[in-house]
């Protein structure tokens, strides 16, 4: 198996987290939150729409007092896994499309991290009351694909009785969204057993793994007895054709003449 350089699949992870920030940045200080600010990009279904994300991806929140600050630790500690984990794949010659999917997870994740971690220090977008602005920035959100929206009928548990819209997203959380379904949709690919070196067929079913393969002297000692046998067998036969045995030599009683 050949070892691969992660390089190329982190330089993928640095371009995707400039690509996440910038836009990032750019709607936040040329763009108006909330419906007055949005741009339509397709039609009615595609917009630009600002909004902050105070928690998880896609909007969701953990509902605890320090939960926030939780979150954004987690995010550090995933960061680093992931990281790590990208570069163990790379020395184990891991599948090219699994490197490049870790690559998009990876960056997803230092892109909000970035944004948890400092954004409610540089642009004062913390929320109000936060214990310190530091781990509790919001996220900017503003990939909006208006699906539907509307109110959610009073007999759901939870969430009925509120309205809701399609998630409002981040390049970020594309980035993870799609790496995730990448290793999803092609696991049998990517973490597939390789094949067996120097073999063209693949080796699989009871068969080949029960098989024995005896030694060629084995196999020789048995074909000479084999053969052996046989030609014993063929000599006694002629032999008994020959000669002939007493009793058939001897005239039958019943043809004397008395």
């Amino acid at each position: 198996m050949i070892q691969k350089s992660p390089y190329k699949f982190f330089l993928l992870t640095l371009l995707l987290i400039i690509l996440d920030q910038s836009v990032k940045l750019a709607v936040h200080f040329y763009m108006a939150p909330g419906f007055a600010g949005q741009v339509k990009l397709a039609g009615d279904w595609l917009k630009l729409h600002y909004v902050l994300n105070p928690g998880m991806a896609f909007g969701m929140q953990l509902g605890h007092e320090y939960g926030k600050l939780l979150l954004s630790i987690f995010r550090l500690f995933a960061m680093v896994g992931i990281g790590y984990y990208l570069v163990m794949l790379a020395h184990r010659g891991a599948p090219n499309g699994l490197l490049w999917a870790m690559a998009m997870i990876l960056a997803g994740a230092v892109g909000n991290v970035i944004d948890s971690s400092f954004y409610g220090v540089f642009l004062n977008n913390a929320p109000y009351g936060s214990p310190t602005p530091w781990f509790h920035g919001q996220v900017i959100d503003m990939v909006f694909v208006d699906i539907w929206e509307g109110f959610i009928p009073e007999w759901v548990p939870v969430w009925g009785g509120q309205y809701y819209s399609t998630p409002i997203f981040n390049i970020a959380d594309s980035c993870i969204f799609i790496g995730v379904c990448s290793i999803l949709f092609f696991q049998r690919r990517f973490f597939g057993e390789p094949p067996v070196e120097g073999s063209l067929l693949p080796i699989t079913g009871p068969d080949a793994t029960e098989a024995s393969v005896l030694p060629a002297a084995d196999f020789i000692d048995e074909a000479d007895e084999s053969h052996t046998d046989h030609t014993k067998e063929a000599e006694t036969a002629a032999e008994d054709n020959q000669h002939p045995t007493p009793e058939s030599v001897l005239p039958d009683e019943s043809k004397r003449v008395e």
